[in-house]
């Protein structure tokens, strides 16, 4: 697959925005429309679209994240934004950024509040909230196209399980596929208490059979699977279901939380 004209398209419309040393998201727009730059994804290719999508989010980034003058590095920010918005998949392809590229975010949104642009900070903000962003630590820009291919196929497996993580960190479904059924409910306890029951039914309906009938109620002492060794039968169905749901979501049988420090500094930057 050959990238190098869409590439070239984001190149000589970021070279148009730092001519004229543009700052805004409004200028982006108006050049965006001018170009009817949309149009790039007309020659998109019928395969391979989480590839093509990366590659043109890792391009823009290559510029927002550049040592480059502030113009371009802004027109990268607004080039990702656009193309975001602007793809043509349901539901939208979201873009990677590693926590180098995060940092090098954060040094952009520093800059420019320093000269006034504040829509950099509402924009970032916007793109926070609406989960634009997928966080990693592998850099998929400027790699060949076969590094590039690995490794956004280990990013849509470990997408995934972020997707999970993030759902279980913030919600009591954790704590459920941590617990412990067996110690949850005592088993050993429930199947001590359901034989002396089952016990002391049959005693009951015996002694009651000396001096009435008791046809009517023989059924609810008869040979039935006692209620500890169904429980025991759901609990071992309880471990066979978290382990699978471990293999399907990569997700460890640990409880583990990576923290994100650069991405809580972001967003504490973007309330000041």
């Amino acid at each position: 697959m050959d990238l190098a004209p869409f590439k070239l398209d984001i190149d000589e419309l970021l070279d148009d925005f730092a001519k004229e040393e543009l700052m805004t998201l409004a200028d982006m727009k108006k050049l965006w429309a001018a170009k009817k730059f949309s149009y790039i994804y007309e020659a998109r290719p019928r395969s391979k679209s989480a590839f093509f999508m990366q590659s043109l989010f890792a391009h823009a980034i290559g510029h927002m994240v550049s040592e480059a003058a502030l113009s371009r590095r802004l027109g990268g920010l607004y080039c990702l934004y656009c193309l975001y918005e602007t793809q043509p998949y349901k539901p939208a392809f979201k873009i990677y950024l590693s926590l180098r590229e995060l940092k090098r975010l954060k040094t952009l949104v520093i800059d420019a509040k320093q000269s006034n642009i504040g829509v950099v900070t509402a924009l970032v903000k916007r793109m926070l909230d609406k989960n634009m962003f997928l966080f990693g630590f592998v850099d998929i820009a400027g790699g060949s196209i076969t590094q590039s291919v690995e490794e956004i196929t280990k990013l849509q497996n470990r997408r995934v399980q972020i997707a999970y993580e993030k759902l279980l960190s913030n919600t009591r479904i954790e704590e459920f596929l941590h617990m412990d059924l067996d110690t949850e409910l005592d088993l050993e306890a429930l199947k001590k208490m359901s034989a002396e029951y089952a016990e002391a039914k049959e005693s009951a309906i015996r002694e009651a059979s000396e001096t009435v009938n008791v046809e009517d109620i023989k059924h609810i002492a008869e040979n039935k699977k006692l209620v500890g060794n169904m429980v025991e039968d759901i609990v071992k169905e309880w471990d066979v279901q978290k382990e699978e749901f471990y293999k399907q979501t990569g997700i460890s049988s640990q409880k583990e939380m990576v923290p994100v420090d650069e991405f809580e500094e972001l967003e504490q930057l973007l309330n000041e």
